[in-house]
């Protein structure tokens, strides 16, 4: 049976940095607050970028790394909360910017689980009759913050990265994978709101755009259920905690990530991160740490590698991978 390879990924983010220092300026805030809660110092905003053109470069970086070209790809993929448009999908502007004209395209909303959960989906196109596709995380969440709002807008980054996955017939891939998803709880993280302003409706609920987050809650959630479904990833993988190289955590909150890591009793070193520089990037996060992981050579051929998302929805998707 043919397996699920990944045989390049890609990022981009944008130039413009905005410091915690800087934060600071706009909103009653410091960096020693904002670091010691959620270890983000930094991040990256558009300035004239919007979703799809990350989303479009990442298209470009991945074709260059996998030396293809776009008329082989069979699927796009775009996982975001943050779309250019409801329609066209961030997919169909992705595909007609690169001119993938052998591709159809669809976005897939996620919120942070979105990577994983991409993957799910593509995992299963290729096991039926699709041999090659392309799967990206893009997000430009600063259009959905309230830049006065401290429990928000400190969180969040925008980026997008990505990966083509192919078929093959090698003992590598896709080992397991667990997802769930916690509809009943999904108002403690919601963000993009519509009214309906049509003639007919009676009480109208408002347009609300913006980040609204329990925090409290959504780290509860996340320090109890992440570490429940990574579990039974690695058991239907038939594998230890320690067999697994790295753990490529969605990026939201340092304290997330050490107390999963303390749970499973693994070194932090296992446990890479990068919410420092890029602060949480929904579902770019994962994959722009792992190319950063892949450029730098500490993610290579040969390893066992997690990928879990988890945050609005709320969702939690986990992954087991032989890279």
């Amino acid at each position: 049976m043919e397996q699920l390879k990944i045989v390049a990924s890609a990022r981009q983010i944008p130039e413009r940095q905005v410091t915690n220092d800087e934060l600071s300026t706009i909103m009653d805030t410091n960096d020693e607050w904002i670091y010691s809660r959620t270890g983000i110092r930094q991040r990256q905003v558009v300035t004239t970028e919007n979703t799809s053109d990350l989303a479009t470069q990442v298209a470009k970086k991945l074709l260059e790394n996998a030396d293809i070209t776009a008329d082989s790809l069979d699927f796009i993929i775009v996982s975001t909360m943050s779309p250019d448009t409801l329609s066209p999908s961030t997919a169909a502007i992705v595909q007609g910017a690169i001119g993938a004209s052998n591709a159809f395209a669809f976005d897939l909303s996620a919120a942070c689980s979105g990577l994983v959960y991409g993957l799910s989906v593509a995992s299963s196109l290729l096991a039926t009759r699709y041999k090659r596709g392309m799967v990206i995380g893009a997000e430009v969440l600063s259009k959905l913050v309230d830049w006065q709002d401290r429990t928000t807008a400190v969180l969040f980054g925008d980026g997008a990265a990505g990966v083509i996955v192919d078929t093959t017939s090698e003992n590598i891939g896709l080992l397991s994978e667990e997802l769930r998803t916690f509809g009943d709880k999904g108002d403690n993280l919601v963000a993009g709101r519509f009214a309906n302003t049509n003639p007919f409706s009676g009480e109208i609920e408002p347009a609300d755009q913006y980040f609204h987050q329990n925090g409290r809650e959504v780290y509860n959630f996340a320090t109890r259920e992440v570490p429940a479904v990574l579990k039974v990833a690695l058991e239907k993988a038939q594998l230890s905690a320690d067999d697994v190289d790295y753990y490529l955590l969605h990026q939201a909150n340092a304290r997330i990530v050490s107390s999963i890591a303390k749970r499973f009793g693994q070194p932090a070193d296992k446990f890479p991160t990068n919410m420092a520089t890029n602060g949480n990037t929904s579902a770019a996060s994962i994959g722009i740490l792992l190319d950063e992981l892949v450029e730098s050579g500490q993610v290579h051929s040969g390893q066992t590698v997690a990928f879990v998302g988890f945050g609005g929805g709320l969702t939690v998707g986990a992954q087991i991978w032989k890279i």
